[in-house]
């Protein structure tokens, strides 16, 4: 292995943004998207995992297929399938195209080409 090689990176140490966060909900920080793995007081470190298949919190009107990007709306922590003013977090991961009544969407967290 690389002399230079820290670690796989899958979840790496943050702070807190104000408010903080809480464990299982998704936060940008700076320009990484991450799923808090345990709760923390605003400037407090925490985990953030960068990878995996997180349930997330859908906004209403979205029903994408499997496969396709989904963004972050930071303003409603929420996903969309909706790319102009989001952040890119990932894809679909279930083979059923999420419905509009669907509160949740399972999404694979890392960046698309």
């Amino acid at each position: 292995m690389a002399k230079n090689f820290i670690q796989p990176g899958y979840t790496l140490e943050f702070t807190a943004p104000v408010g903080g966060v809480v464990s299982g909900r998704g936060y940008l920080i700076g320009d990484t998207f991450v799923v808090a793995q345990s709760s923390a007081d605003a400037g407090q470190l925490f985990n953030g995992r960068t990878d995996g298949v997180f349930t997330l919190p859908k906004a209403a009107t979205v029903t994408p297929a499997q496969g396709v990007k989904l963004y972050w709306i930071n303003a409603s922590g929420t996903v969309t399938n909706v790319a102009s003013g989001n952040v890119l977090i990932g894809t679909h991961a279930s083979p059923v195209a999420a419905g509009a009544a669907d509160a949740t969407i399972p999404v694979r967290l890392g960046i698309v080409a």
